[in-house]
């Protein structure tokens, strides 16, 4: 079966239709490359329960086996994704999110200032990614070399080590 994923934009300036969401159509054309289903699309505000609500809709409803966030990942006062990620994982997986900063920090030393988790919910994978389209293409590149054996490790598929 093929991986189904979702992308969720967080960016009150996208919800208001002030920005085009760049970086979620550089997640849907990725992807499209890896021969991915796209299950679901949207775009909140940065807002904790509307993010943290549609993370659990679609998790707990089987819809996705991989949701990809990008956006409110920062510093800034309205930088909330991680919290209202955390606040519906069952467990989480820092190392992924590791992975993501120090992969790029080399060349981007402001990646260490990214605040993005991943995590788990029932049995969806849950990564998030900068809000940039540059630091979209960068955590697709890191994520390319382990997201489908953790999916299916989340799915139950693999178990043997």
């Amino acid at each position: 079966m093929a991986l189904r994923l979702a992308i969720l934009t967080i960016s009150d300036a996208g919800h208001r239709g002030q920005r085009a969401d760049a970086s979620g159509d550089a997640i849907a054309a990725w992807a499209a490359e890896r021969g991915y289903t796209l299950a679901d699309r949207a775009l909140v505000p940065d807002e904790t329960a509307r993010i943290a609500a549609v993370l659990a809709s679609w998790s707990d409803g089987g819809a996705a086996d991989l949701i990809l966030t990008t956006g409110g990942t920062g510093l800034t006062p309205r930088d909330v994704t991680p919290e209202a990620t955390r606040a519906v994982l069952d467990k989480e997986a820092p190392g992924i999110a590791e992975a993501l900063r120090m992969a790029v920090y080399p060349r981007f030393p402001r990646a260490a200032l990214s605040r993005g988790t991943a995590g788990v919910r029932a049995r969806t994978l849950i990564v998030n990614l900068p809000g940039s389209t540059g630091g979209v293409r960068d955590g697709l590149a890191v994520l390319a070399e382990f997201v489908d054996h953790a999916v299916d490790l989340v799915r139950g598929e693999r178990t043997e080590h």
